[in-house]
């Protein structure tokens, strides 16, 4: 186990790793520490747990300790509250994913041809949850496969939901394309909204590198305002927009409104491999449909164009379904030492997953999409 990923040699972590992750990828994670977004009062604290052979590096988990459910967005509060109500002890307990990043991808990095290291993690996890006196370990966002994994091993798995936007096959030829997929009625709506947001605005979609001083100040401010407006805990520090654009900048998809030559909302994206994820988006002015322009329809525009198969929007947001994205399962597995409290969990997230699958089922229903039958 180390205590922070700068112990880690970059080449032999991103060994690890995939191809369409770009938030494991050490830079990203080393951005998050040497900024202070990550490690000292942050309430994240570094435990990577490390599985070597033959001095090399065949397997990795990026796992937290935590004193709060902060940041997660799998949401844990009642079980917290639940726990304490009981007199059990709930904290400190061990997180497996990227902080403050809700976004699918392994949590149990395992080279290919060393798949016996998996099992050697899980053990090792465990250790760290005794030396660390956890009450409990929590894998977020982790893919389907390894909730089974984490299943045989002892683990809750549990189910949530995001919307995903996804390519089809043979992939998509521009938004119109896209946009044919749609019933009329749906067509025309988005079609009024990409028109009424850019009403006296310039828009673009700029790449990391593409963007100059003004641009990269605009998106930390962007965060800032929005975090402001929303009451929201502000978890990034101002240095890590600079280290992003320092060490990240290629992997960056920005889009920009402008009014004149003033800068007044956009988001920060990242990219990479096959895969687009929209992050954090903020403005200084009000605009009729720029939230739905700048979040989604440049970014499916963008992935469509790349070729990418999946466009991925952050947490909630039912509004997204008419904007093209579909219902998607997420998943997570936990862990917990109390067998009373593990039963309990269990309980709760059979029940709900119940009503997770419902509600993706309705959601289905609500679709833009045209069925057989529909113009």
């Amino acid at each position: 186990m180390v205590d922070s990923i700068g112990e880690v040699p970059a080449p032999a972590w991103d060994a690890l790793v995939s191809p369409d992750d770009p938030f494991l990828e050490h830079r990203f994670l080393h951005a998050l520490e040497r900024s202070g977004s990550v490690g000292g009062d942050s309430g994240w604290e570094p435990r990577f747990v490390l599985v070597e052979s033959g001095g090399d590096l065949v397997g990795a988990v990026p796992l937290y300790r935590k004193d709060n459910s902060y940041g997660e967005f799998i949401f844990d509060f009642g079980w917290a509250n639940g726990a304490h109500r009981a007199g059990l002890r709930y904290y400190p307990k061990l997180v497996a994913a990227v902080p403050f990043t809700p976004v699918t991808g392994r949590r149990l990095l395992v080279r290919p041809d060393h798949d016996q290291a998996t099992e050697t993690l899980l053990a090792e996890v465990q250790a760290v949850a005794t030396r660390e006196d956890a009450s409990s370990v929590h894998m977020l966002f982790c893919t389907e496969a390894e909730t089974q994994r984490l299943g045989a091993a002892g683990y809750k798995t549990r189910l949530s939901m995001q919307f995903h936007w996804t390519n089809r096959e043979p992939p998509f030829r521009d938004f119109d394309d896209f946009l044919a997929t749609f019933r009329s009625r749906s067509r025309k709506q988005v079609r009024k909204e990409r028109t009424g947001a850019g009403a006296n605005l310039r828009l673009t979609t700029l790449t990391g590198p593409e963007l100059g001083a003004r641009e990269w100040k605009a998106l930390e401010h962007f965060y800032l305002a929005n975090s402001a407006k929303h009451g929201s805990q502000r978890y990034l520090t101002p240095a890590f927009f600079g280290l992003v654009r320092e060490t990240l900048a290629e992997r960056v998809v920005a889009s920009l409104a402008f009014r004149g030559d003033e800068l007044v909302a956009g988001t920060l994206n990242f990219e990479r491999g096959q895969h687009l994820y929209g992050r954090y988006w903020g403005t200084l002015e009000e605009h009729p449909f720029l939230h739905f322009e700048l979040c989604y329809y440049r970014l499916i525009e963008r992935a469509i164009a790349q070729g990418h198969t999946r466009f991925e929007a952050g947490a909630q947001g039912e509004h997204k379904l008419k904007r093209g994205l579909a219902p998607a399962l997420t998943h997570s597995a936990h862990w917990f030492a109390h067998p009373g409290l593990a039963v309990a969990v269990e309980r709760f997230i059979d029940e709900e997953a119940a009503a997770v699958r419902a509600e993706v089922a309705a959601y289905a229903q609500l679709s833009p999409f045209r069925r057989d039958g529909d113009e």
